[in-house]
């Protein structure tokens, strides 16, 4: 009986591997627009200004869990702001950069994560993304 146990969660423990490692892409960097294994992360377009968009990126993070604002600025091309993502597991850190445009009477939003260890992120980087740009969204639209 004690054997039949441990070969059982010796072949969950291979399946579940297996999983891991076919279920995302090897990546460790994601871009809006520019990952094509992750079609649903594209970059945002909004009526509002370059201020207005930007001070809802800052607002967005500061309401989320694990995610600080590191940096932020505005020039002549637009504006960004830099933030750092912590996993609850292994507290492994993601930094975050978000560019805001305007053009053509919208605003562009595009963002980029990035892990800052190994190279395979098990999709936390398009996680990251994805809880960004819901929560900017929820504060625009």
């Amino acid at each position: 009986m004690k054997r039949a146990i441990g070969w059982t969660l010796v072949v969950a423990m291979a399946a579940g591997a297996l999983w891991a490692a076919t279920a995302w892409p090897r990546l460790n960097d994601v871009e809006t627009g520019r990952t094509p294994e992750y079609p649903d992360l594209q970059v945002r377009t909004y009526e509002a200004g370059v201020e207005t968009v930007s001070k809802a990126v800052q607002e967005a993070l500061s309401g989320l869990p694990r995610w600080t604002v590191v940096g932020s600025g505005t020039g002549p091309e637009g504006a960004f702001v830099s933030a750092v993502h912590e996993t609850i597991v292994f507290r492994f850190e993601d930094d975050v950069t978000v560019r805001i445009r305007r053009s053509g009477g919208r605003t562009t939003l595009s963002a980029r994560s990035h892990s800052r260890v190994g190279d395979w992120d098990f999709g936390q980087n398009a996680r990251n993304l994805r809880e960004l740009l819901t929560a900017v969204d929820a504060r625009l639209r």
